[in-house]
């Protein structure tokens, strides 16, 4: 079910992307989406790690660097988790805490670097498994009032209607959420958690 999902998911978003044209700047470099504390599913949980545990065997030192960044971001937000600390899951209610918060003072959860973001080249050291919510975002995507929110730095110049054409499939939440419920109910998983979280015992 997960190798569907993630095929599922990166054909949606290759029509999207080739919908979008040159309003769509994702590219390597940019790495607006790479900052900023976001919760992920036990599934992207699981694909990281074992991602990152063969990372050990093919580039170690790459591996080294991604464990780095994660001990120092832990560092960062743990005191702030609102969550489990002992098991890296957030609480049902982690969006009202301040590190979710775009309005908190100290911003320190949407400035967080994601600790698989390789600053100097600015890209994802572990791009291939990298989570939904990572593959999904830039094309115009559904939110949940039905509007369609897409990164702030594509689609500046595009009507509303080349915004509507290039939408994202709006069947994918459904379907990821299918495929995180049975990967629960194969691991006995539950929740959600954040990378940071999710390699601190890779």
């Amino acid at each position: 079910m997960a190798t569907e999902l993630i095929q599922i998911v990166d054909a949606a978003l290759a029509s999207a992307t080739q919908r979008s044209g040159q309003h769509l700047a994702c590219r390597p470099g940019c790495t607006q989406c790479c900052h900023g504390v976001f919760p992920i599913s036990q599934q992207d949980a699981a694909r990281l790690r074992e991602a990152l545990q063969t990372l050990d065997q093919t580039a170690p030192q790459r591996a080294a660097r991604i464990r780095a960044r994660t001990a120092e971001s832990l560092n960062r937000l743990s005191p702030l988790f609102p969550g489990d600390p002992v098991t890296g899951i957030l609480a049902e209610d982690y969006e009202d805490s301040p590190l979710f918060s775009d309005e908190s003072e100290d911003a320190l959860g949407e400035n967080e670097p994601c600790p698989v973001l390789d600053s100097v080249t600015g890209t994802c050291d572990l791009y291939a498994v990298r989570p939904i919510v990572c593959r999904t975002f830039g094309p115009p995507m559904r939110t949940p009032d039905d509007n369609l929110a897409t990164c702030e730095l594509c689609f500046i110049t595009a009507t509303t209607g080349e915004i509507a054409a290039a939408e994202l499939d709006p069947a994918i939440p459904a379907i990821e959420t299918a495929s995180n419920e049975a990967f629960n109910d194969a691991h006995n998983a539950h929740g959600e958690t954040i990378v940071a979280y999710a390699l601190r015992n890779a």
